[in-house]
């Protein structure tokens, strides 16, 4: 594939991502030195990072000692494991996001992401091709949303969670549409619009689907609500 370096498109997105970025603080971790170098030196990150590992650990100390807003890293790390470091981070530091790559596709791999409540996961096959959008994924991310392509939803909600316990009290078909367009990144104020309600009226919809489902937070609501199939992953 080649990539169109002078492309409007690509020019217009690198704009967009020094505008929500600037008021960022983030941490890679990756184990491929290559894309982590290309990733931390790229003009819009660049200003941003606070700093960069290969490790788990080193990801993890780095994180507790910088306190950053955001945490970005690739599933496989040169020791560790990525997805465990979201866990650690969100044990240590719930209110810095985390963005995860995932090298390998599959549904085992998605499912582990999505129960250690990664705000964003992508698959790194993904760059460059549409079906996964990295500036997309910053930008939801800076807003306070959740990014999980459709290829992510799509994934994870073909495994049937027989473990699951049955909800006590089943959320409403508003209910539902709320929390699949939240699935979609969209924040309450879009909600409100595309809907055509108040987004006082979206905000209560929130509430009453986080409380059935026990979650705490926009990432678990989703996260949950696709685990128990109430998501229809092509739903746009």
């Amino acid at each position: 594939m080649e990539l169109l370096l002078d492309s409007r498109i690509l020019k217009g997105a690198v704009e967009r991502a020094v505008q929500f970025l600037q008021s960022r603080r983030i941490v890679v971790c990756m184990g491929d030195r290559l894309a982590l170098m290309c990733l931390c030196l790229t003009e819009p990150i660049r200003p941003v990072v606070l700093g960069a590992a290969t490790t788990e650990d080193e990801g993890f100390e780095l994180v507790r000692r910088t306190k950053p807003d955001l945490l970005i890293c690739s599933s496989d790390l040169e020791t560790g494991y990525g997805i465990d470091l979201i866990k650690r981070v969100h044990a240590e530091l719930p209110s810095c996001q985390r963005l995860i790559v995932l090298v390998r596709e599959t549904q085992a791999v998605v499912r582990e992401a999505m129960d250690a409540y990664a705000d964003g996961v992508m698959f790194k096959s993904s760059f460059g091709t549409g079906r996964g959008d990295f500036i997309q994924a910053l930008q939801t991310l800076a807003e306070g949303q959740v990014y999980y392509p459709e290829e992510i939803r799509r994934l994870v909600s073909e495994a049937p969670r027989p473990e699951l316990p049955p909800l006590v009290e089943p959320l409403s078909d508003r209910e539902i549409e709320v929390v699949s367009l939240i699935a979609l990144g969209l924040s309450n104020q879009a909600v409100a619009t595309q809907l055509s309600i108040s987004i006082e009226t979206v905000k209560t919809h929130v509430v009453n689907a986080t409380g059935k489902f026990g979650a705490q937070g926009r990432t678990q609501l989703v996260v949950k609500a696709i685990a128990y199939g109430l998501i229809d992953p092509s739903f746009s």
